[in-house]
């Protein structure tokens, strides 16, 4: 199938968001932000603003319906009545501000998690992380169907590329002086977040559950799932894409709640897990162990009470996850 949409300039663009029924009060000023973000990154938060259809019952190939009636609301091309370009820049801007707070947090907590796993298993061995022995079977000896090697065996590959592409002095200096393997504790200095998540994820059950305690979290298996949908969520900040309304894909199981209370609101909440307030909260549990007195939680929670008031548009916290009084269980 050709790409059917054709190129268009900056001022029809906007002529074209005029005529789907948007309020545009400063055209000077529309045209500008259309020049330096872009039609397509803002379609991304003006998508809530459009119009949507009456539920379209899915049917099959054959035109019947199924066993299981599923209903569908299609995104319209118009906008519903109130919408202004404005809108759409404001929640962008709310978007980018809150991307910015989370990468912030984010660093301090993956910089701590560095710590810990190097810590931990440097104890058993300098070059732990080179030892199949050290870690989970299902990491370190079985064999991947469609590639024929372990998962351990391709995060050495990663592992191997991040040093090779290193130009950092400690790496320059440690491979002079002592050669190679580097020790674990100067290795851990040059994993990302995914690095570092997929090591984690293929420890022993022994050493994630010594880490995961120091976290408030007793089951190991559990934190190392918070730790992916943390670096889903480092990598859509990393990428400039579009957080609020996200739907999470690698989503994070759930402790109970004699164990930490505040999951309680997401235990049932479908839509709240699939949101990214919920792992806002994760990362607020995991700074508060990693530097208690950081002013983060209280620059996240003035943010989030900053959400542009789109009320007529039927727009709130609530798209992302937010439950009900969340400002006072924060």
């Amino acid at each position: 199938m050709s790409y059917p949409k054709p190129w268009m300039s900056y001022a029809d663009q906007l002529n074209q968001l005029i005529g789907r029924g948007m309020l545009v009060t400063d055209r000077a000023r529309a045209l500008d932000y259309l020049e330096r973000i872009g039609y397509y990154r803002l379609s991304g938060y003006w998508f809530a603003f459009r119009e949507r259809s009456g539920p379209l019952c899915l049917v099959d190939e054959h035109g019947r319906k199924p066993k299981k009636v599923r209903e569908e609301r299609v995104a319209l091309d118009a906008f519903r009545a109130g919408t202004t370009f404005q809108n759409a820049v404001d929640l962008y801007v709310f978007d980018k501000q809150m991307r910015l707070l989370v990468m912030d947090a984010l660093e301090r907590i993956e910089v701590a998690l560095r710590v810990d796993v190097s810590h931990t298993l440097g104890e058993f061995d300098r070059f732990a992380y080179l030892k199949p022995e050290l870690f989970h079977h299902d990491f370190s000896t079985k064999l991947d169907k469609d590639t024929g090697v372990t998962r351990h065996h391709d995060w050495l590959g990663k592992h191997a590329q991040l040093i090779g592409r290193s130009k950092e002095d400690f790496v320059r200096h440690s491979r002079t002086k002592y050669g190679f393997p580097l020790a674990i504790w100067v290795a851990c200095e040059v994993w990302d977040f995914g690095t570092l998540s997929t090591l984690f994820n293929g420890m022993r059950e022994a050493e994630q559950d010594t880490i995961a305690n120091q976290y408030g979290v007793s089951n190991g298996r559990v934190f190392a799932t918070w730790l992916r949908s943390l670096n889903y969520l480092r990598n859509v900040c990393a990428h400039h894409s579009r957080l609020w309304n996200r739907n999470i894909v690698d989503q994070p199981k759930l402790p109970s709640t004699a164990e930490l209370p505040w999951v309680a609101p997401f235990e049932s909440d479908t839509h709240a897990r699939a949101r990214c307030f919920l792992l806002l909260k994760i990362t607020r549990h995991l700074l508060n162990v990693v530097n208690p007195r950081s002013s983060w939680p209280e620059r996240m929670k003035t943010h989030l009470l900053a959400f542009p008031d789109l009320s007529h548009l039927g727009l709130n916290l609530a798209g992302m996850g937010a439950p009900a009084g969340w400002e006072t269980a924060w």
